[in-house]
């Protein structure tokens, strides 16, 4: 659902002729769901960071393999109704409802390229240009990919959007269109067989250590066992606004800008979309099925289950603007929504088609400037199909003050059912099904944004039942088949504050997450999170040079943390396996040449001294590395 609840400009501030000429480069942006006007980020202080995984997120020390999270957020948060429920991958996916819609006076392009140790690579090309002032597009490609320090983890991601953002000269219609496909690919290698092999001298080269999926019968070089994710997605979301449209004008008419004021609005939303899962152990290991199956596999046989989602959904709605600014938002809609779920085991296909109407509504009110109030008041209900009752409702409110920043307080409460992969998981040789409660996930926080002192800080605390997870039978390690599992009910409380301090050229950034859970309660968090960067800023040779040079390090308190299931590509619970690893550290040197930026790095410094830290059971990070990226910036 999308509305815009302020004044329609049009800040290209056009000549009173058909052509469209500006004096200087104007590049900005805004989402589908938010119109906040935003410009590229061109600070080159955090240009180290490793992509994907900022601020609390781990993969399986490999760049492109699977992620999850330190800082906990139930999976899928935010979606209600049916759903796959495969997420180790999202943070590497494009998604069609949070792209940049661009607006530009000139074609705009970036090239990002990023390079690390054992031929780590990412690079991203971005073009966008302006039809003309009121018809942009833009189109972007990204490649990902990575053999990794150990055997056969090799990851390879390929990930793509065109999108397009349209609006009429009197600002009464307005378009947003993308389409977007993601394709993520890894070979698994079961983790190492014992982390006593990371501390010994004969396997100084990772690429030696023993790992529990290695199979030269099939390959050397890649894993018999691989996992792939792929989606597409089509979004087109529109509406036409009903106000008053004014004209102003400059001293010698030469320019003009034109202002809609809206009273009502009609908006529609249509989505479509598939999201396949597929896994595949050629030549199988009839001893790593050993936990699944009652019979033994014969040679040469292999495993093979795809689990995929399709949808198409249209959502229709009507918004009323109130106020001498159209500051406050009335919408109330309809939806219908047609799923397709498939479970495919080479020798059948299980199918079943849901067909789902919805309602939701919203009301929004923004604060234009200090000393007003905020606040917004959402619901979402599926009256009709499999997922009848599921619901979200959700509020916040704050306040702008002057002089100081934002405070404000949310609540949500989401009621849904589970993931369609939790209910099914077959293949040729095997089958499970449950019949799953519905989970209920509630939350209430605060957050506060003092632009004063340069502090963010904020708490949530979270009341779960019916948590749905994998966990082995008896809550320790397991390579074979997990158990899915609903908890009783239990919480999470979180706390995190950021403070940057400024003296002269140098700069201190300070995070900390604090996470308390209920005794027994089925997630794996470390309950204490933190990060500090220690940076020189400064300019050089008239301002043509920039630099940003220091250190960073981020650490986490011991725990028990999640295991990885290659057969379910998902991450599971378990409590017998405690982890306590040394504290990471990153040295960098950022640059800014114009419109070229920068950066060397060295990763995981403290591995130069010690072993190299652990993700996950069996899956140690990377050695010591060096890394090398730039973002090239053209403007035409």
């Amino acid at each position: 659902m999308t509305v815009s609840n302020a004044p329609q400009l049009d800040t290209t501030h056009r000549q009173n002729t058909p052509d469209w000429t500006n004096t200087s480069i104007h590049i900005s942006y805004v989402l589908a769901h938010d119109k906040t006007v935003q410009k590229p980020d061109t600070a080159i202080r955090y240009l180290h960071r490793r992509p994907f995984l900022q601020p609390w997120a781990v993969d399986l020390g490999n760049l492109g393999s699977a992620v999850q999270e330190l800082f906990f957020r139930p999976q899928d948060e935010g979606r209600t109704g049916i759903r796959l429920g495969y997420s180790v991958y999202d943070r590497y996916r494009l998604k069609a409802d949070s792209l940049a819609y661009y607006s530009t006076t000139n074609p705009y392009s970036v090239f990002t390229y990023r390079l690390g140790s054992k031929l780590e690579q990412v690079a991203h090309i971005l073009h966008t240009q302006n039809i003309n002032p009121r018809w942009n597009f833009a189109a972007q490609y990204r490649k990902t990919t990575s053999p990794g320090f150990y055997k056969i983890q090799r990851t390879n991601q390929d990930n793509g959007a065109i999108n397009t953002h349209y609006t009429s000269a009197n600002h009464h219609y307005e378009l947003f269109g993308a389409v977007v496909y993601n394709k993520e690919q890894q070979d698994e290698n079961g983790g190492i067989q014992a982390d006593s092999f990371l501390s010994s001298d004969r396997y100084g080269d990772r690429a030696t250590i023993p790992v529990f999926f290695q199979n030269d019968a099939y390959s050397s070089r890649r894993s018999s066992v691989t996992n792939m994710q792929r989606d597409w997605q089509l979004l087109l979301q529109h509406h036409y606004t009903w106000g008053r449209t004014d004209t102003a004008y400059n001293k010698d008419s030469t320019r003009y800008t034109t202002t809609l004021l809206p009273r009502f609005q009609l908006a529609h939303r249509f989505s479509a979309g598939q999201e396949k899962h597929l896994f595949r152990h050629m030549r199988a290991d009839s001893v790593l099925w050993s936990g699944f199956f009652t019979e033994g596999l014969a040679s040469g046989d292999s495993v093979q289950s795809a689990q995929a989602q399709g949808w198409v959904d249209n959502f229709f709605s009507l918004n009323g603007f109130i106020g001498k600014q159209r500051n406050l938002l009335l919408t109330a809609g309809a939806g219908n929504r047609l799923d397709f779920l498939y479970t495919d085991y080479v020798t059948g296909r299980d199918k079943r088609t849901v067909v789902s109407n919805y309602v939701q509504g919203l009301l929004e009110k923004t604060a234009d400037s200090a000393g007003m109030w905020l606040y917004e008041a959402s619901a979402k209900l599926i009256v009709t199909g499999e997922a009848a009752g599921d619901f979200y409702l959700g509020g916040k409110a704050g306040k702008r003050i002057r002089n100081l920043g934002e405070l404000s307080v949310f609540v949500r409460q989401d009621f849904r059912h589970a993931a369609y992969n939790y209910e099914t998981f077959r293949n040729a040789f095997y089958e499970e099904r449950h019949d799953l409660n519905a989970e209920s996930i509630t939350q209430v926080g605060g957050s506060a944004f003092l632009e004063r002192w340069d502090l963010n800080a904020g708490l949530r605390y979270y009341l779960m039942s019916n948590y749905t997870y994998l966990a082995a039978a008896d809550e320790g390690l397991s390579n074979g088949r997990l158990e899915v599992r609903q908890s009783d009910a239990f919480s999470l409380s979180q706390v995190w504050v950021s403070k940057l301090f400024h003296f002269g050229k140098f700069y201190l950034d300070n995070e900390l997450v604090y996470q308390q859970k209920t005794a027994g309660a089925p997630v794996n968090v470390p309950q204490l999170l933190g990060r500090h960067q220690l940076w020189l800023e400064s300019a050089l040779f008239t301002q043509n040079l920039r630099i940003a040079t220091g250190i960073q390090v981020r650490y986490q308190s011991s725990y028990a943390p999640a295991g990885y299931a290659p057969f379910y590509n998902r991450y599971y619970y378990q409590s017998a396996y405690e982890l306590t690893n040394r504290p990471e550290l990153n040295v960098f040197f950022n640059f800014r040449i114009k419109r070229f930026s920068a950066t060397i790095s060295g990763d995981q410094i403290q591995a130069l001294w010690w072993q190299p830290n652990i993700a996950a059971p069996g899956y140690p990070l990377q050695n010591a590395m060096l890394r090398f990226g730039f973002a090239w910036v053209m403007v035409n």
